[in-house]
């Protein structure tokens, strides 16, 4: 049983933490402030906080990990190794070199493919048939660590970035449960990545959810499962957002842009192929079908989206 440090914020650290507490001494947890979110600008604890406090775990949320106050605190905890997931600040060096067998991170994706901060959208995007976990011991780079270990997952046609990223939160869990001991008792040497394959994943911006229609029905269709759910696909009609909650490509033509009925189902022209609209949201109403949308809007077929 080692002596862990656990560094995360999102909810795909989540599995990650009770896994550890459940096998292993964890000490300390790390994670980000307590942040305003949703209608009523509530003050939100992070999932891995919540998580910590049920494990009745101490924990400590600094604004930043690396000022001198974090660091104390966290060697006070003594841990022989620090584990992080999607905690989303940069670790420094000073921090990196606590723990005598160093810091090891949970990465959602099969490094070197997709570093950075948003790798299982940006697989979904790509068109990549496979995703995965890999545990790698951190250095002072963006996720640029030598590797430990990896588990491929398949991409399915269904999955959202929602869906694939808990699918992917479990089972980095259990390959960071295998992987822990082997590398503590050096059974598991740590392997470069060639540099040379890296692709990079930045942050998702609203405007990554806006829909181009010169793009392919393929492409498109992507886009909407890789940004659900946030920021979400949206596109413009008489210059008011409207939401592409779920969309199907499939062949035909028409104008990019243009709203039709094809196959009696409601369909948007597009660079390649026609995009069937399944699940759309208009400003200030819930989600709902194409089909009620045209119900409550019968000029939306035939016009031409922005």
């Amino acid at each position: 049983m080692a002596r862990l440090v656990f560094i995360g914020t999102a909810r795909f650290a989540v599995p990650s933490l009770c896994t550890l507490a459940d096998h292993h001494e964890v000490t300390g947890v790390v994670t980000q402030r307590d942040r305003r979110a949703g209608r009523g600008n509530k003050l939100t604890s992070t999932p891995t906080k919540i998580a910590a406090e049920e494990l009745t775990l101490p924990v400590i949320t600094p604004t930043n990990v690396n000022e001198s106050t974090s660091l104390r605190q966290i060697s006070s905890w003594k841990p022989d190794l620090i584990i992080v997931s999607a905690y989303g600040q940069i670790l420094t060096q000073q921090l990196l070199d606590i723990p005598l067998s160093g810091c090891l991170n949970v990465h959602a994706s099969l490094l070197p493919r997709h570093r950075g901060a948003a790798p299982v959208a940006a697989a979904i995007l790509a068109g990549d048939s496979h995703t995965g976990v890999t545990i790698m011991k951190m250095d002072a780079g963006m996720d640029t660590g030598p590797v430990l270990s990896k588990l491929e997952i398949k991409i399915h046609a269904q999955h959202t970035t929602e869906s694939l990223t808990a699918e992917l939160s479990k089972s980095g869990s259990h390959l960071l449960l295998q992987t822990i001991p082997d590398y503590l008792s050096k059974k598991l040497l740590p392997q470069p990545q060639d540099d040379a394959l890296a692709t990079y994943s930045p942050s998702l911006k609203k405007s990554d959810g806006k829909l181009n229609f010169q793009n392919s029905a393929d492409e498109l269709e992507r886009q909407v499962r890789a940004m659900h759910p946030w920021p979400g696909a949206f596109t413009y009609r008489s210059e008011q957002p409207l939401k592409v909650l779920e969309a199907q490509a499939t062949s035909g033509k028409a104008k990019p842009g243009q709203v039709l009925i094809s196959s009696g189902r409601i369909a948007v022209g597009t660079g390649k192929g026609l995009l069937y609209l399944k699940q759309l949201q208009p400003p200030g109403k819930r989600p709902m079908t194409a089909e009620d949308y045209v119900r409550g809007s019968s000029d939306f077929v035939g016009d031409t989206l922005e």
